[in-house]
């Protein structure tokens, strides 16, 4: 149920946080109130539970970080905070945000490059396969991107989304290491904290431009619901889920993003909104049905061998 929920509240954040830029905000200046916004929030539980742990000790437990793992850290705020959250907002300000949660599932094949990069990692020939695969699926995307109108796409903003679905893969790898040595809310909490050291100065301009004073109720919901929802509350259904099943099924949950984006999309446009899936075709399938494809030959061997082992 809170992995289910979590791809609930990613698939409707391409809506809501498109249905916000650029004309209320631009992307850049959004991602410095959502990165700062739960920036604090997380540093606040991290107080609250530290107090909490006081009262019934009597010891205030703040877990430090080593020195030796604070350019890990801030090598995990640049790619899973700063390059990856403004690449993805500006992206999704250009393009269909049905194209957007397409681009997103090939996530798995770039954590698996990223780790034969940085890790050694052995690769198999069908994860190989699935690499060429899905490439091909996410090159059918960007290029469906150069002419699709109708859709709301374009080949500039699908490419920012998936340089960011690279970049958050190379995050993931990076900070496993640092999973394994602290609490992940300490992880979480400093890796923002240096993520908006990057964010600020590029999207401060935006911010400041905005004009907080014309904005109507439905305004503000939406940015709570990008700050408090996608961002605060994902995480901490993560954390939930992932202490209750396994890696493998949280993966499979990412196919559930395109296909709610999808629904809600079309919901949109059926109530009067703006239309996101008129320029959706057989190309668009095709791309999707390749992108899985390759997702699903690189997450395989992993699987099968995980099953023997529990054998």
């Amino acid at each position: 149920m809170a992995l289910f929920l979590v791809a609930a509240i990613y698939a409707a954040n391409y809506l809501i946080a498109k249905g916000l830029m650029p004309e209320r905000i631009g992307p850049s200046g959004f991602i410095v109130v959502r990165v700062v916004g739960a920036g604090l929030l997380f540093w606040m539980l991290r107080s609250v539970l530290a107090g909490v742990r006081w009262w019934r000790t009597g010891k205030a437990q703040w877990e430090r970080v080593e020195r030796r793992d604070v350019w890990r850290l801030v090598a995990c705020g640049l790619t899973g905070v700063a390059v990856n959250q403004l690449l993805f907002f500006n992206g999704l300000a250009l393009t269909s945000p049905v194209h957007a949660s397409l681009i997103m599932t090939i996530n798995p094949v770039f954590v698996l490059l990223a780790s034969a990069v940085l890790l050694r990692l052995p690769v198999t020939g069908a994860q190989l396969l699935g690499v060429a695969v899905g490439g091909a699926g996410a090159v059918l995307l960007l290029s469906r991107g150069l002419v699709d109108d109708a859709g709301h796409a374009s080949w500039q903003g699908n490419a920012m989304v998936l340089v960011n679905a690279l970049s958050y893969g190379t995050y993931l790898v990076l900070v496993k290491p640092l999973m394994a040595r602290y609490k992940p809310l300490t992880v979480i909490a400093w890796v923002f904290c240096f993520g908006a050291c990057a964010v600020v100065p590029v999207g401060a301009a935006q911010w400041s431009a905005v004009t907080w004073s014309e904005w109507e109720g439905r305004q503000w919901a939406s940015l709570a619901y990008v700050v408090l929802g996608t961002t605060f509350g994902a995480y901490l259904l993560n954390i939930f889920a992932m202490r209750h099943v396994s890696p493998t099924v949280v993966s499979a949950y990412i196919y559930l993003q395109p296909l709610l984006a999808g629904w809600m999309a079309w919901w949109w446009a059926d109530q009067g909104g703006t239309d996101y899936v008129g320029g959706l075709g057989w190309t668009t399938a095709v791309a999707a049905a390749l992108i899985f494809g390759g997702v699903a030959l690189v997450s395989l061997p992993a699987r099968l061998g995980l099953q023997r082992q529990q054998r």
